[in-house]
């Protein structure tokens, strides 16, 4: 850790307030990850243990060498998904060695400065983003309040009560541990039937230990695992990225986002080689943390990831018992206070162009439909580029004038806007050719002191334009070019073959 760091952890435990907030918050994340962590090692395909073992190696191994403090890591879901059809295939052994190789893209990635790439996901796919979190955060609790016991309603609704109430009266504890642990004695000491975390699966009775993948180190073993890494690096630096900008935004600090990159692909690798199934930043823990709990330090990220092992081989049959409503009403409330309520109220919608609002509802609609963040991520940019190339080429125009110069008449067209694939495209049908070509007109000049050529389409269409003149028997002149336009023009002018 840098010397920032190191000190910003002295604070913590210097303080017992302080320290109190942290470990209390990790006790609260560690809960909230068991039966997650289950619940996705179902999804890919492996025993619950290498699920809770990856949850717990990711998030102490982040607190150490990750760039945003107080954000969670653990097994997720958007992994799962993605290695789960090689779990299939081929079996636990390439699975891990598929993390491992994930964990060494996610530092290449970083070296290569992939975090740079962050500047171009616009705001609305951003709110698209987390909405879509709260969205599937809420979802992933419905099969928990599907054919249950009536009894499960009862207490989700007084655990929403506790977590919503308490922090009006005090503060002194995160309102929901106390919902945790006032649900579990009453469903104890009450003797009643409900779904609770044993039911998930069985919990590890022993430390993770040290795992080699027993895979053939050949080429058709890299081709067969490549893919999935790729895959699995990408998801996690995006959610990750995402996650801890998401942090930012709400903590009002700035994080390492680099750092964070090639923190995420060591704590990869190392989860690899205990057995674990990998992961990323998980959203709905982290605002446990951050929003639930008011964590702020890397203590509560390590404190998380020791409570959870402690809980689940220590403690597992305690832990079993808690009732999966408590759980299930503290995510809810989770999804409650991520979802960004001001993004759909009426007057912000009124006030937002259409084409920003159309962003944040496709990115919602593709996360949502895919349970995919990182397709949904991508088709929002990929619509909001659009949406944003197709209103700039609207501000490209052109103005045709007539002057007299030293007896000449001189037809000048003076081009008003940036100039790029959208909004060149239509350029070459606002001259007047044949007018142009009577013999009223002398000469022809087309103006660019007020534009920029971006790129080769542009080039592309002033040569169609200019051959188009010649073919009437004019010459053209172009004037106004800024220096960069220029040069592009130099090296790429008559040699694109543009013809309409």
């Amino acid at each position: 850790m840098k010397p920032e760091q190191l000190q910003s952890v002295r604070a913590t435990l210097r303080s017992p307030r302080r320290l109190k907030t942290e470990a209390l918050a990790g006790l609260v994340v560690a809960l909230a990850l068991i039966p997650e962590a289950i619940a996705f090692s179902v999804i890919a395909g492996v025993d619950p243990r290498i699920g809770l073992f990856a949850s717990f190696t990711m998030a102490v191994t982040i607190s150490f060498v990750g760039g945003r403090p107080a954000m969670i890591s653990a097994a997720t879901g958007a992994v799962a998904l993605v290695i789960a059809p090689l779990m299939r295939s081929h079996g636990l052994d390439y699975l891990i060695a598929a993390v491992i190789l994930a964990g060494v893209f996610q530092i290449l990635l970083a070296l290569l400065g992939v975090t740079r790439l962050m500047r171009f996901i616009p705001r609305s796919v951003m709110v698209g983003f987390v909405n879509a979190l709260a969205i599937l955060v809420f979802m992933a609790q419905l099969p928990e309040l599907i054919n249950v016991p009536w009894l499960v309603y009862p207490l989700v609704a007084v655990g929403l009560v506790i977590v919503v109430a308490l922090p009006r009266l005090t503060s002194a504890v995160p309102s929901p541990l106390v919902a945790i642990v006032a649900l579990t004695l009453f469903a104890v000491l009450a003797n009643i039937d409900v779904p609770a975390v044993q039911d998930k699966g069985a919990l590890p009775e022993s430390l993770p230990t040290f795992f080699i993948p027993n895979v053939p180190l050949t080429l058709e073993t890299l081709q067969t695992i490549a893919p999935f890494a790729l895959s699995m690096a990408l998801v996690g630096l995006l959610e990750s990225l995402m996650t801890a900008k998401l942090v930012d935004d709400i903590t009002d600090t700035r994080s390492n986002k680099t750092r964070e990159s090639w923190g995420q692909g060591v704590a990869n690798i190392v989860t690899g080689f205990l057995g674990g199934m990998g992961g990323c930043a998980v959203i709905g823990q982290t605002m446990i943390n951050v929003k639930g709990s008011g964590a702020r330090s890397r203590v509560s990220t390590f404190l998380a990831g020791v409570f959870l092992l402690v809980l689940v081989v220590t403690l597992g049959d305690i832990v079993g018992l808690i009732p999966m409503a408590a759980l299930v009403a503290v995510m809810i409330f989770v999804s409650a206070i991520t979802f960004d309520w001001h993004s759909v109220a009426p007057k912000t919608l009124k006030r937002m162009p259409k084409s920003e609002t159309a962003v944040m509802v496709i990115t919602v609609g593709t996360v949502v439909a895919t349970h995919n963040l990182a397709i949904g991520v991508g088709v929002g940019v990929l619509a909001a580029m659009a949406m944003f190339a197709r209103r700039v080429a609207h501000f490209a125009t052109v103005e045709r004038t007539e002057i007299e110069i030293n007896g000449e008449t001189v037809a000048t067209y003076t081009v008003d806007g940036e100039l790029f694939f959208a909004s060149s495209n239509d350029l070459y049908t606002q001259f007047e050719y044949a007018r142009d070509s009577a013999p009223t007109v002398d000469r022809v000049i087309i103006d660019l002191h007020a534009s920029h050529l971006w790129d080769a389409s542009t080039i592309a269409v002033l040569d169609a334009v200019t051959e188009k003149y010649r073919r009437h028997g004019r010459e053209v002149e172009l004037i106004g070019l800024n220096s960069a336009s220029v040069q592009m023009r130099e090296k790429l002018a008559g040699k694109l073959n543009a013809g309409h």
